[in-house]
């Protein structure tokens, strides 16, 4: 009980202590006396310059009070001082305020947690107090540092502990409230109370298993409680202020609040497992503004490359919680950050592989086991990058995913070529395959679900080129990634899943086909680069390691090439690429294994099926079904059916197999002609075009010789043949027409002939050849030192072989070629 003073010495007291001393009773338990506190209340709203001597009195006898454990009291000094704030709001409470954040420090410094919770119960009340005028010298240190104390309270009463940690986080959430909203006062973002702040929320965040977590007990995510747990609970309450403080991070310190969060990671070791960390990054990229994710995105990245020599599985945890993070912001504003992700992505992709194969080196001579464990860690590692870079490309804008297509495809390192961004020459073969495996797989998933409007939008030439070069790789697993990367551009009306497996299919309509009218960029774009597609799906059928996949996904490639880009003009040059496909299992020049053989001619005959049906002309259907159904009976191993099934029984050889067995252009061009195909180009067989490509991928070249053959059938009779041929190779007639000073331009000029042949439609060949026949023979003269007559009848014949193709012998005045057309 407080010393009472005899009355004359009261009357002499200033009247405010004599106010405050009434709000006093005898006894502590009588509590707050409400009729002087009234009384006290409006002295203070009349006179608020006597604010701040009422703070020092009241402050005074609670120190005073606390000294002397009379707590009892310590309570009644509290409340009113409670209510002196929330009445008065004049710019005289600042001083008071003074007096009154000393009293609520006092609480805070001492040892009962009872005054404790109630110094913060009382600053919580201030910092809901919006005052008039911002006090710039006013500062909140001593509150982060106390109330972060009191987040990490190890109390040996669970009851106690649980209270104070809710008193700590309660108190950074009232000094958060206080101070955030206040741009010129943006202490509490300096990195020195962030590194209290942010730890302290984080720490209570976790689900504590051990009171002994901070020795490097590693701790789960959050439990959920529902209820009236989520009041009592420091998880739940530390997540809604941890949210709360990033909801109200600013451009500018952004950075200060997330630095935190990897430091508070790294010493509690939760990148491996990484479920917590995958869980704070959840809060804080649903927490801040979107337009801030790439600052979060640029500190995930950051982080990864100073963790760079870390294990492997601590990588692959941060890498997973970039994944988290680059899949809420792509949905929103990524920012300058999106070609920053994927460099960082790739460079670490090539330090993983590069760690892969020097343990596999260093190991050589160590148990297998522990180098499979490390091979197997850094393939988790790299895994992540890839699952990653495709989230995130994948939920791009499709303007933003074609960039990151180029970008991607930019970085396949490529035989023969040194100047690739992604450096890979120290890695050797093996580990520039890795990298080019991995960075197709990356790009797949780029690719997956992109539905352009145009072709020539999903396939520019600059990224044409270089996807179709590893087609051409002697590598069975990039040859697929190549062709499913190339579906997922073409198809775009989600028809693949329909096509899947090579099969003869009965009946095509049952597939539901979904297309469209061919646009005019489409017929534009299989004008430039047709005849790039159909000789890469011509090389790959002519690779010896082709195994079920691969042929699947030739099918499937001819097939939604069909669907997608095919008109008139279209169709005749897939038939005339099937039939070449065809040619290369009966003749047989590369041999190829009897399984490869089989497996061309099923495919033949699985595509022709299809597309007959789909131009649905009767006489094609029906050809195409009478040899299908004659192969059924006679050799079940030319269709798909058969041959890719485990057992199959192959045949010794090819050549005595009857034609009743093979798709036959004369009757296919027969079939087409009656219903208004133009069908002469039939007759010319299919040669893919030479490219530099051949060269990059250490593959022979594909015509190793052009030779000409004259044939001149003399008199009207065509029984007496005079057979005149002479082969010329490509070098001789290089060396025959070759002028030293035009190297280059008859390169170019030879160039522009074959692109010529090889796009313009055979009519507009043979109407600008027709008047320069005459001249081909006097050329033709001189390189050959031959005497040609003209033939005295029209039964005169001429033919020509590139390679091994034969072209079928024409009256030689009907045959029409453009000047110099042998090279």
């Amino acid at each position: 009980m407080p010393a009472r003073v005899c009355c004359c010495c009261a009357a002499l007291r200033p009247r405010y202590k004599r106010l405050v001393d009434n709000i006093f009773p005898e006894d502590p338990k009588d509590g707050l006396v409400k009729a002087d506190m009234e009384k006290l209340t409006f002295y203070a709203v009349s006179a608020p310059e006597k604010l701040d001597r009422i703070g020092a009195y009241l402050a005074e006898r609670l120190s005073r009070d606390v000294v002397r454990h009379r707590y009892g009291y310590v309570l009644i000094a509290m409340e009113a001082l409670d209510q002196l704030l929330m009445a008065c709001h004049s710019q005289s409470i600042k001083p008071f305020v003074e007096s009154f954040l000393h009293m609520v420090a006092k609480l805070l410094e001492s040892g009962e947690p009872k005054l404790q919770v109630l110094g913060t119960n009382s600053f919580v009340k201030f910092a809901n107090i919006e005052e008039d005028t911002p006090s710039y010298h006013r500062r909140y240190d001593f509150f982060v540092s106390r109330f972060s104390a009191m987040c990490h309270s190890c109390d040996h009463d669970p009851e106690i502990q649980t209270e104070i940690r809710i008193a700590g986080i309660r108190g950074i959430q009232g000094v958060v409230r206080k101070t955030v909203n206040d741009e010129l006062r943006a202490t509490i973002w300096e990195p020195q109370h962030m590194d209290k702040i942010v730890p302290s929320l984080l720490f209570n965040m976790q689900k504590i298993e051990d009171v002994d977590s901070l020795n490097g007990t590693r701790i789960g995510p959050p439990s959920s409680p529902t209820g009236g747990e989520k009041e009592e609970n420091p998880a739940v309450l530390a997540e809604n202020c941890f949210r709360e403080l990033l909801g109200r991070a600013t451009y500018g310190n952004m950075n200060n609040a997330v630095r935190p969060v990897f430091a508070h990671l790294d010493h509690h070791r939760l990148w491996d497992p990484n479920e917590f960390a995958v869980s704070c990054f959840k809060i804080i990229m649903y927490s801040i503004q979107a337009q801030y994710s790439h600052h979060v995105i640029q500190e995930i990245l950051g982080h990864l490359d100073v963790r760079k020599r870390d294990s492997p599985r601590v990588r692959a945890g941060i890498i997973q919680v970039l994944l988290e993070a680059v899949a809420i912001a792509a949905k929103g504003s990524i920012g300058p950050t999106v070609l920053e992700v994927f460099n960082t992505l790739l460079k670490h992709l090539r330090i993983s592989v590069d760690f892969e194969l020097s343990d596999r080196r260093s190991s050589a001579g160590s148990a297998a086991f522990s180098t499979s464990s490390k091979e197997s860690d850094e393939r988790i590692v790299q895994n992540a990058i890839i699952q990653t870079i495709g989230f995130f490309g994948s939920n791009l804008p499709d303007y933003q995913r074609s960039e990151i297509m180029m970008f991607i495809m930019g970085k396949v390192p490529v035989f023969g070529i040194t100047s690739q961004s992604l450096d890979t020459s120290h890695l050797g073969d093996l580990g520039t395959r890795r990298i080019q495996i991995m960075l197709l797989r990356s790009l797949l998933m780029v690719t997956s679900g992109y539905k352009a409007t145009a072709i020539t939008n999903a396939l520019p030439a600059p990224f044409l080129d270089p996807l179709l070069s590893p087609s051409l790789m002697e590598d069975s697993e990039l040859r697929q990634l190549v062709l499913e990367v190339l579906h997922n551009l073409i198809d775009r009306h989600d028809n693949r899943a329909k096509l899947r497996g090579i099969r003869i299919i009965p009946d095509v309509s049952d597939l539901k086909i979904k297309r469209d009218k061919i646009s005019r960029q489409d017929v534009s774009f299989m004008k430039k680069h047709g005849q790039q597609l159909y000789r890469h799906i011509y090389l790959g059928c002519k690779e010896e390691d082709n195994v079920q996949k691969n042929f699947e996904l030739l099918y499937t490639s001819l097939a939604l090439t069909t669907i997608e880009l095919a008109n008139e003009e279209v169709v005749i040059d897939l038939i005339r690429l099937a039939i070449a496909l065809q040619d290369i299992a009966i003749i047989n020049e590369d041999n190829l294994p009897m399984f490869n053989r089989c497996g061309v001619m099923a495919l033949v005959a699985a595509y022709l099926n299809f597309l007959s049906q789909m131009i649905a002309v009767p006489a094609f259907c029906q050809h195409v079904s009478k040899v299908i159904e004659t192969r059924s009976l006679e050799a079940p191993y030319f269709l798909p059916e058969t041959i890719f099934k485990d057992k199959c029984n192959l045949p010794k050889s090819l050549e005595k197999h009857e034609k009743n067995l093979f798709f036959l252009t004369n009757k296919i061009a027969e079939s087409l002609g009656g219903s208004g195909y133009s069908v002469e180009r039939l007759s010319v067989p299919y040669v893919p075009q030479v490219t530099d490509e051949d060269r990059l991928s250490r593959r022979k070249s594909i015509v190793d010789t052009v030779s000409i053959q004259v044939d001149i059938l003399p008199g009207n009779s065509t029984e007496d043949k005079i057979d005149s041929t002479e082969e010329i190779t490509f070098e001789a007639l290089k060396k025959a027409i070759d002028n030293n000073g035009l190297e280059e331009q008859e390169k170019e000029k030879r160039r522009l002939v074959i692109e010529k042949f090889q796009k313009a439609p055979f009519e507009e060949i043979a109407a600008q050849c027709e008047t320069k026949a005459n001249l081909l023979h006097d050329r033709l003269a001189q390189i050959l030192e031959l005497t040609i007559r003209p033939p005295p009848s029209p039964s005169g014949t001429m033919t020509i072989t590139a390679g091994h193709a034969h072209y079928q012998s024409v009256p030689v005045y009907e045959m029409k070629f453009p000047d110099l057309c042998v090279y």
